[in-house]
């Protein structure tokens, strides 16, 4: 047997891979049986045939941010003509509409890191949605907007987390990731919270009780090694907390970027695919693995569901950080059913946390996509 074979029983019969093992399945291995194993993993993680979503939205509070990050095409100096700062009462009405016209259940909240909001923002903004829109579960702030607080009030991690954690938060979104490497860090966001800094974060977060996804944007200066590295920490800190709810990768979009002059074109499907399927295997403590539709787009989305996505995100009606890179891929409450559908799926709406609340009907055509 191959030492590819072997590494690939190793991972179906229930055993850990080393990150060698990882490193040589992710450059090795043929597409298709990296996704069949990844598959079939998904299948003993998560039995059965349901694949989950949230009705969520996007929403940012300023695009003014110090980071500079080269792969953004988002951020502006407080100094640019359309930078912006909403305040606390314009973000609960964003917030009160998102729910009125598109019945969401979850707000994904981030925006630049910006050094003039205080810190009675961030813990205003989350009390004040807890209170006039108690059925909006306010998944806010990644680690770097984290940091940011940090920075603004003196104060250590656990201090700013419990209190917002007083406020009312209890979930955070694994964004800012971009790839665990300080090597590669180093070269896209010099000034961002370095890697240490960002599992810090939510390794504080799950001891403080709360739950938080982990991310990564690949496809830019990162290397095959780099992957790994990122796919490591991560596993490393779950061994220990628990506290992650799923994985989420994506690709890089460079349009409008700085980093565009180095990086000329996004990941195709096939390497999103690959990275996907390899976060499955390699991640055996996660439980869930979320299919990025909305960075990737819907046909690959459909796809990711048999490279070892059992999650399909949300919906997504708002969104404005891809968008500003020309990336636009939106979707409502009916079009992600029929996409789960179609793919040979049962859709199964979910909460942030991923509690099942309401289960659709089960495959509605079985195509291309589902008898692959």
């Amino acid at each position: 047997m191959s030492t590819l074979n072997q590494i690939m029983e190793k991972s179906l019969s229930g055993l850990r891979l080393t990150r060698e093992e990882g490193l040589t399945l992710y450059r090795e291995a043929p597409l298709g049986d990296l996704g069949d194993l990844a598959h079939a993993l998904r299948m003993k993680k998560v039995p059965g045939g349901r694949v989950t979503f949230v009705i969520d939205t996007n929403l940012n509070y300023s695009n003014v941010c110090d980071a500079y990050c080269t792969f953004c095409a988002f951020y502006r100096t407080e100094k640019d003509q359309d930078a912006y700062t909403f305040s606390v009462p314009e973000m609960v009405e964003k917030v009160k509409r998102s729910v009125q016209k598109y019945g969401v259940t979850t707000v994904l909240i981030q925006g630049g890191l910006n050094p003039g909001i205080p810190f009675s923002y961030y813990t205003d903004f989350v009390s004040a949605v807890r209170r006039e829109v108690p059925e909006v579960h306010p998944h806010f702030f990644s680690a770097p907007e984290i940091w940011k607080m940090v920075e603004v009030t003196g104060r250590d991690i656990r201090w700013v987390l419990t209190e917002l954690k007083k406020a009312g938060l209890d979930t955070l979104p694994g964004g800012g990731a971009e790839v665990l490497s300080d090597r590669v860090r180093l070269k896209l966001s010099r000034t961002k919270v370095d890697t240490a800094n960002w599992l810090k974060v939510h390794e504080t977060a799950h001891e403080l009780g709360y739950r938080s996804t982990a991310t990564m944007m690949f496809g830019h200066l990162d290397e095959d090694v780099d992957i790994l590295d990122h796919l490591q920490a991560v596993r490393a800190v779950q061994d220990r907390t628990q506290g992650f709810t799923a994985f989420i990768p994506w690709s890089f979009k460079p349009d409008n970027t700085a980093l565009a002059r180095k990086v000329k074109e996004a990941p195709g499907a096939a390497a999103y695919l690959r990275v996907l399927a390899l976060a499955r295997v390699f991640l055996d403590n996660f439980d869930h693995v979320q299919g990025s539709w909305f960075s990737e787009g819907k046909k690959t989305g459909q796809m990711s569901l048999y490279f070892g996505a059992d999650d399909f995100g949300g919906t997504i009606f708002e969104e404005n950080v891809m968008h500003e890179a020309n990336y636009d891929c939106k979707a409502t409450t009916d079009e992600v059913v029929r996409i789960i559908q179609e793919a040979g799926f049962t859709p199964a709406q979910r909460t942030t946390k991923y509690e099942v609340v309401k289960v659709f009907e089960g495959p509605q055509a079985v195509g291309a996509v589902a008898a692959a």
